[in-house]
Order: C-alpha cells, then sequence, then structure tokens
C-alpha cells in the first residue's frame, strides 16, 4: 500500500485523483484550507504527510475563474508560489522524502497561437499575467534541488470531467441555444480528460527516468467553433448562436470572469509524452465528450 500526498486536493481533478488512488488501495492524505485536512499553516504536519511518501501532487492555488482585478491578481499569484514554497521547504527536511513531487503548471504559458502548436522545445512563452503567473509557478518549483525527490511540471491544459470543472458553462450555453461560436471561432481549445490527466500522473510515476516540464494535453486540439458544434451535436441542440468578443466582455464582467478563458488560442500539443510512448485513452473531442455526456 503506498503512500499519495493531495495538495490543493479538495477542486475537482483533486477529488477525482483521490477516488483513483483510494481505488488503487493507497493511503491519501490532503493538504486545504478547507477543515477536516491538513492546514497549510501546519508545517509539521505537512513534513509527517510527505516523510516516507511515493507521491506528492500539487494542485494548490486561486482559481484563474475571477476578475483580475489587483487583490485577485495578488492571491491568484501568491497562492501558487507559497504553497509551492511550504512543500518545497518540508520536503527538504525530510528524512525519507516523497520519491516524486509532481507540481501543476498551466497550458496558458504559451503565447495566443493559431500558426502552429506549441511543444515544450519549440513552444513560445506568451506575455500577460497569466503567463507571468505560470512561469513565478514554475520558477518556485525548479528552484528547489532535490537530490532524493524527482521533479515533474505538468503544463495543464482545460480539464475535462463529468462532475465538473469547465464543462458546466459550456453545458449552459449549449442547452440554452447560445452554444454558437464565441468570439472569431476560430481560436484553438487544447484539453484534456481528468481521466488521462490521472494516467499521465501514473505514467510518469512509473517512468522514473522522466523528469522536468510535460505539456498534459490532448495531441488533438480543436478549434472553438468545433468544440461548439460537437457540444451541440452530443447533446442533440439544433440551435447554437454566436457570440460575439463586445458580448462575451460584457458576460465576464457580470458573472466576474474574464474572456481570456474563452478567447486565448491555446494550440498546446504533449511531444514529450507522445515520444515516451503515452497513449491516451480520450485523445479527441468526440471521445472525450462522449466520455462527459454520456
Amino acid at each position: 500500500m503506498g503512500k499519495v500526498v493531495l495538495a490543493g486536493g479538495t477542486g475537482f481533478i483533486g477529488q477525482f485523483f483521490e477516488k483513483k488512488f483510494k481505488e488503487k488501495g493507497e493511503t491519501v492524505y490532503i493538504i486545504s484550507r478547507q477543515e477536516g485536512h491538513i492546514s497549510w499553516d501546519d508545517k509539521q504536519s505537512i513534513i509527517e504527510a510527505l516523510e516516507g511518501a511515493d507521491l506528492l501532487v500539487n494542485l494548490a492555488g486561486k482559481s484563474v475563474n475571477c476578475r483580475y482585478n489587483e487583490r485577485n491578481k495578488r492571491e491568484i499569484m501568491e497562492s501558487r508560489k507559497r504553497t509551492t514554497r511550504i512543500l518545497g521547504e518540508a520536503i527538504e527536511v525530510c528524512i525519507e522524502p516523497p520519491k516524486l513531487w509532481i507540481n501543476s503548471s498551466t497550458a496558458t504559458i504559451y503565447r495566443h497561437a493559431e500558426d502552429r502548436p506549441m511543444t515544450e522545445e519549440e513552444g513560445e512563452i506568451g506575455t500577460g499575467f497569466s503567463v507571468e503567473v505560470a512561469k513565478a509557478w514554475e520558477e518556485t518549483f525548479f528552484s528547489f534541488s532535490l537530490d532524493q525527490t524527482r521533479q515533474v511540471a505538468l503544463r495543464i491544459s482545460i480539464v475535462l470531467g463529468k462532475d465538473g470543472g469547465v464543462m458546466t458553462p459550456y453545458l449552459y450555453l449549449t442547452r440554452f441555444g447560445l452554444g454558437g461560436k464565441q468570439g472569431p471561432g476560430t481560436q484553438k481549445f487544447s484539453f484534456i480528460h481528468v481521466e488521462d490527466l490521472y494516467r499521465i500522473v501514473q505514467f510518469v510515476q512509473q517512468r522514473e527516468d522522466l523528469r522536468g516540464v510535460f505539456n498534459a494535453a490532448t495531441p488533438y486540439p480543436v478549434s472553438n467553433q468545433k468544440l461548439m458544434a460537437e457540444m451541440r451535436k452530443k447533446m442533440n441542440v439544433k440551435v447554437g448562436i454566436p457570440t460575439p468578443g463586445w458580448m462575451l466582455e460584457m458576460g465576464a464582467v457580470f458573472i466576474r470572469t474574464e474572456t481570456e478563458l474563452i478567447l486565448k488560442s491555446r494550440w498546446v500539443v504533449p511531444e514529450r509524452l507522445l515520444a515516451e510512448g503515452f497513449e491516451f485513452r480520450y485523445p479527441t473531442i468526440e471521445d472525450t465528450l462522449e466520455a462527459v455526456l454520456e
């Protein structure tokens, strides 16, 4: 029976991971701000949880699904740097540190791309607040040089699954006839099924030679227009009214979020994972929506 620590493990991805690891018979510890779990302020309990762990997965950080005012921007940035720093400092004092530390990063680190895909080797880092957050997150993570703990950063694309994530707003839009293209519709939508994300974690854990940065996205991103067409098809909705950019800007203010989440073109492919032999269970948008919407 192994020991897994999920930091920030109470969200959509964390809950899925907890369920899967427990099904395998693993002992799972969760570090969270929520009651009933190990507190981020309890450094001794964090060290004890990490002691002898097979795997640490850090998913912690304030949600980016909010308005980018100065307060939220500061919390988004600091929540990622602070939690990563706490974990790294705890590992440094462990007698038997975790064998593997997987830290979340984001595929948003790459520039808006409609001309070519972004790979780990040849992807171009973008500009703007979200990119600065991603860069600072990875810099904090890789600032730790840990002799006994392998380190992997996953640049995670948009995660789709049955019980949460970004699927909920897309479902509502489609159901109420607003499932047309959003903005120009040409922007790329890089995604991954939550089960494939879990399988990537397992794959990296089993392959002790792997370290560094990996793109966690399917090999087949689609345009926003294609995504919405598949949503309508799977949900048997005939009408899909397009939403122009100016309307998205107004709506984003109303629901307290940012249009970047919809309008930025994320054309990200998992070159390293494919080269190492990882096989996706849900490689296409058709496969993924079939599983999510069944």
